[in-house]
């Protein structure tokens, strides 16, 4: 196995173990192939799922899509606003995560473009 599929493997054990219920939605590489484990683990129900219905099926089985907007809205929001809150207490905190929430959606609603019917 190489070093990177180690990470991944080990990944879906953390979480499993810290949070059993935990719907782990992270892709298997190209070449994975099943953990051989006694019981199917997520991982595996994954690569099954994917020999079935191909990578695009399970990506819309699996909810995959919306895994990835959420990351781009989270790499958004650390770019324009910052990772991490610098107030001290939890109102100044709310506050700031309030103002940054309004200038993101305004940004947004600014950069979409309207769409006007012509014929």
């Amino acid at each position: 196995m190489t070093r990177a599929s180690i990470q991944i493997v080990a990944l879906h054990t953390a979480v499993v173990i810290r949070h059993p219920e935990a719907a782990v939605i992270v892709p298997p590489r190209a070449n994975a192939v099943p953990s051989g484990a006694a019981a199917p683990t997520q991982r595996d129900a994954h690569l099954r799922c994917m020999d079935e219905r191909g990578r695009a099926g399970w990506q819309r089985t699996s909810g995959y899509g919306w895994r990835a907007l959420a990351e781009s809205d989270i790499e958004r929001w650390k770019r324009v606003v910052g990772d991490g809150l610098r107030f001290q207490t939890d109102g100044r905190q709310a506050t700031k995560v309030a103002i940054a929430t309004e200038v993101l959606n305004r940004m947004l609603e600014l950069g979409r473009p309207e769409y006007v019917r012509i014929a």
